[in-house]
């Protein structure tokens, strides 16, 4: 490998690079930072002490000096680094949970040297989503939750996984996407970043649990320990229903809270709602319904935390989750002006979005303002948009109504 080159200033002094310690962002001397108004050329020294990280919104303070590398090397697996470049700058893929490898998947099946890279906030670990709401009473460990490592998946189907690294911009004139790492081209982009759970402003993020994903999972599980506590799991819907009767099925006391006045209040009739609410009494499982939270404080020094209801009341507890619901990141869709309805807008049989060379699919998108957060779609979402990336015979993609199952284990339903 060539030395890397140091790059100057004209009086010859040279650029330094800096890293963000909390999100990976780099700031590069040498080019600046258009999205904070800072010009290429602008010393780190030079950069006012109360700038924030546009990425993370983190001080000054919090960066420290980088040495470059190449993007394409920085994170990628040693199968994949060992490759040649191949024809133009091919497929890049942003977001590692299910639709983002079935993508790869998909696509490597089509064609077996299209170059791949795979963008992701987390470490890329392949592991079944739905399996975080009921690993307790499967006595699932969670670190027998993933069911491949991500640089194994990379070598695998010969994939630049580029781990805990975020997208930042898309530029679709020039076709690239920038990342905290660095700027990738891209021929093909597809997105497949998933949602994230609603923010409401009486939750602080501080003082309250989101498990969307494997990490947060994992930090839950081992904050709470081998010790039985209080649990609060707010939003009687499919997610909290499920993470409610897995909790307690593990021996922790829980409180189901919702604004509804029955559980899976959009989802089933009343009758199974009672059903569902009978079942739960043999569980050290109460559903609160019909109930707004107003504010939640933090009880110093026991470390407990306070519900504060709308009518008064009030409910001490060891831990909360919010369930409350998903939304679709935008950010990174607007940063490209990509059209948007409820979700990233996508063609309903092509899943291409509102600007070439951009697809989309799973949790991100919507179709005709509809969501469909659901696991079974994904598959024949990601082997439609492979078949346009490839130029395979088309696939159509045909939206369907999938059975729902309720994985309350105490009972459960399909609807």
């Amino acid at each position: 490998m060539s030395a890397s080159v140091v790059k100057t200033d004209a009086s010859g002094l040279p650029w330094e690079i800096f890293i963000c310690r909390a999100c990976g962002l780099l700031y590069d001397e040498s080019k600046g930072d258009e999205d904070s108004g800072l010009a290429a050329g602008t010393r780190f020294a030079d950069i006012p002490d109360d700038w924030a990280c546009p990425l993370c919104g983190v001080t000054k303070a919090d960066f420290e000096p980088y040495v470059a590398e190449p993007v394409q090397q920085a994170r990628m697996s040693s199968a994949s680094r060992a490759q040649p470049a191949r024809r133009g700058a091919g497929t890049v893929i942003v977001g590692a949970g299910r639709a983002g490898w079935q993508m790869a998947q998909a696509l490597r099946t089509q064609d077996a040297s299209m170059p791949i890279t795979l963008v992701t906030s987390c470490n890329g670990d392949v592991y079944d989503k739905p399996l975080l709401s009921v690993a307790m009473a499967r006595n699932i460990a969670v670190d027998k939750l993933p069911r491949e490592m991500g640089p194994d998946a990379a070598q695998r189907l010969k994939v630049t996984l580029l781990a805990n690294t975020q997208a930042v911009r898309i530029t679709p004139a020039s076709r690239q996407l920038r990342t905290s790492r660095g700027t990738l081209r891209y021929q093909h982009l597809v997105l497949a970043h998933g949602a994230q759970c609603r923010s409401l402003p009486q939750f602080p993020q501080a003082l309250c649990w989101r498990i969307n994903h494997l990490q947060a999972y994992t930090q839950f599980r081992h904050a709470l320990g081998s010790t039985l506590g209080r649990i609060a799991v707010v939003g009687a819907g499919l997610i909290g229903c499920e993470l409610a009767n897995d909790l307690a099925l593990a021996g922790h006391t829980v409180t189901l809270i919702d604004v509804a006045a029955r559980p899976l209040a959009a989802t089933l009739q009343e009758g199974q709602s009672a059903q569902l609410l009978a079942a739960w009494t043999l569980l050290p499982l109460a559903f609160m319904g019909g109930v707004l939270v107003s504010q939640v404080n933090a009880k110093t020094p026991t470390g407990e935390k306070e519900i504060i209801f709308e009518n008064s009341q009030a409910l001490t507890v060891d831990h909360i989750v919010v369930a409350a619901g998903l939304q679709t990141p935008p950010q990174l869709a607007l940063s490209a002006g990509l059209a948007w309805n409820n979700g990233i807008d996508v063609h309903g049989e092509t899943l291409a979005t509102s600007i070439a060379g951009i697809h989309a699919l799973g949790d991100c998108i919507a179709i005709n303002g509809q969501v469909s957060r659901y696991i079974e779609p994904i598959g024949r979402q990601a082997k439609t948009i492979a078949a346009h990336i490839t130029g395979a015979e088309r696939v159509k993609y045909t939206s369907t109504r999938v059975p729902l199952r309720v994985k309350t284990s105490s009972l459960p339903f399909t609807v």
